[in-house]
């Protein structure tokens, strides 16, 4: 089974073709947006980081942009700097270049002022759009799809009926060679032990283990513990009570696949199969770290209604809550609540979870696209602002 994608220069594939207008850091956010905004075909990247920052989160910034730079989603790259920031905005523009995308770097202090830089962003994003315009999707074999996975406003449906329904799904894209990557550290807590046994070996399985402590640790030297803060009230409003019995379902969401590597934030994958990504759950960061690392299609399981999406990376949102999805219809693309009432197997849902897949990574829009409730985006950092 193929799909229908964007090959680039670097062999990679998208599923969209946009032109990405990232800003390089808080400061030109209103830039960068307002570039993206007069130019069909562009979408913004913005963000809470670049300055400020002790040098490893300025390094991790300086890596996330450039692992975003290089999605095979994009065709081509605007840089929207101030010109005094900590991210290193060389280096990003010397990388994306380096996989075959056109690169243009502006700067609000170098043009002098946001009006003068905006018009030269936006002649700047039209001609790549022109461009980008003339590339044709072609069929792609499914091993050159990464797809990420998310779940969020969970409830007991989440770990009943549309986590484990995506497992399968999960399981069959993983057959054909398809790249997988599952994040959400805080989520494993509790079930840890269950996701190492799931691992290739004892080194990978330690792995797992080690990302698990390094986030305990983090609350820990805070003086707090999790609760309040996972899980959310929201879950508990949910059903879910602990963070175990809310691991347990997040952890269904790759089903019986075996991980294959432990990678950083935003890391991109050299190992096809499933891996885990060091991450947190929460919405924003989780899916900046998905696209940084390559990821051209995201699955989003929801049991009260996550609204987000991401700006250039389509996010399927599955609800397995009936509810939900008669409410929350400008933004749920799938249901599988049928699971839930025994009107559907896990298996036909999975199935449907699937198909739908392949149908978004060959040009069908998502909610979040449409709606285009895909702008509250940030970059996981762990250190404090100086």
């Amino acid at each position: 089974m193929n799909f229908l994608g964007y090959r680039r220069a670097d062999g990679r594939v998208g599923t969209r073709n946009y032109v990405g207008v990232l800003s390089t850091v808080v400061c030109a956010n209103e830039v960068a947006r307002a570039i993206a905004g007069q130019v069909k075909g562009a979408v913004a990247f913005s963000h809470q980081q670049g300055c400020c920052q002790t040098p490893p989160d300025l390094a991790r910034v300086t890596q996330a942009l450039i692992g975003l730079g290089q999605n095979p989603n994009l065709a081509a790259v605007v840089l929207v700097s101030l010109g005094c920031e900590g991210t290193d905005v060389a280096q990003v523009a010397k990388a994306i270049e380096d996989c075959g995308k056109p690169v243009h770097v502006i700067g609000l202090q170098a043009e002098g002022g946001a009006a003068r830089t905006t018009a030269l962003g936006v002649l700047a994003a039209q001609q790549m759009a022109i461009d980008a315009s003339r590339i044709q999707r072609v069929e792609c074999p499914l091993s050159d799809l990464v797809l990420g996975l998310k779940c969020g406003s969970s409830d007991t449906t989440s770990g009943l009926a549309a986590n484990p329904a995506l497992g399968v799904a999960v399981e069959r894209l993983v057959a054909e060679g398809a790249s997988v990557i599952m994040g959400e550290v805080t989520e494993f807590i509790g079930a840890e032990h269950l996701l190492a046994r799931q691992c290739k070996d004892e080194n990978t399985g330690r792995e797992v283990l080690r990302l698990v402590d390094r986030m305990e640790q983090r609350v820990k030297a805070m003086g707090v513990d999790m609760r309040g803060g996972q899980p959310t009230p929201g879950n508990i409003k949910g059903g879910l009570t602990t963070i175990e019995e809310k691991s347990l379902g997040a952890i269904a969401k790759i089903g019986g696949a075996v991980v294959q590597a432990v990678y950083e934030y935003g890391q991109r994958p050299v190992v096809k199969g499933l891996v885990v990504m060091d991450s947190p759950g929460r919405e924003p960061e989780l899916l900046t770290g998905m696209a940084s690392a390559g990821a051209n299609l995201i699955v989003f399981t929801t049991g009260l209604g996550a609204p987000q999406g991401f700006p250039f990376v389509p996010v399927i949102k599955v609800t397995g809550n009936e509810v939900t999805w008669r409410r929350m219809q400008d933004h749920m693309d799938l249901s599988v609540h049928g699971v839930m009432d025994g009107e559907e197997s896990l298996q036909q849902a999975g199935l449907r979870i699937f198909e739908k897949m392949i149908e978004t990574a060959s040009g069908a829009a998502t909610k979040a696209e449409v709606s285009g409730y895909v702008q509250a985006m940030d970059i996981y950092v762990t250190g404090p602002v100086i």
